[in-house]
């Protein structure tokens, strides 16, 4: 094979000011608690997980704030290496704690942020 016949491909991951994933999970069923290692401490039926991720990841940190500040959520899990955060509660604080730390990261930290969707 010749030299010009060769093709170098380089793949990095260039961290930009977004969130790529902002979704509500209300009522889920108890085994998503269960195999998340969450224990939620409201009524299944009116329970909601939120889950959201961040580039930089670092971000999940201050996305957590802003949740816990906004309602009375409950922290699941938040990740500064991944970017992953999961909140838990009532599905109204839920909603609202997602709608704030969307807000946050577009109007405050000027992220590009992605549709807040729910099941």
């Amino acid at each position: 094979m010749e030299l010009q016949d060769k093709m170098r491909i380089i793949q990095e991951i260039v961290p930009g000011k977004q969130i790529t994933l902002a979704h509500v999970i209300a009522n889920p069923d108890p085994v998503v608690y269960r195999k998340l290692g969450l224990d939620p401490a409201v009524d299944y039926h009116r329970a909601a997980i939120g889950i959201v991720t961040f580039s930089p990841s670092e971000t999940a940190i201050i996305a957590g704030d802003v949740a816990i500040k906004t309602s009375g959520v409950e922290l699941g899990f938040v990740d500064r290496f991944s970017g992953t955060l999961i909140i838990t509660g009532l599905v109204a604080e839920v909603d609202a704690a997602m709608e704030a730390l969307t807000a946050y990261c577009r109007d405050t930290l000027g992220f590009s942020v992605c549709p807040l969707t729910r099941t």
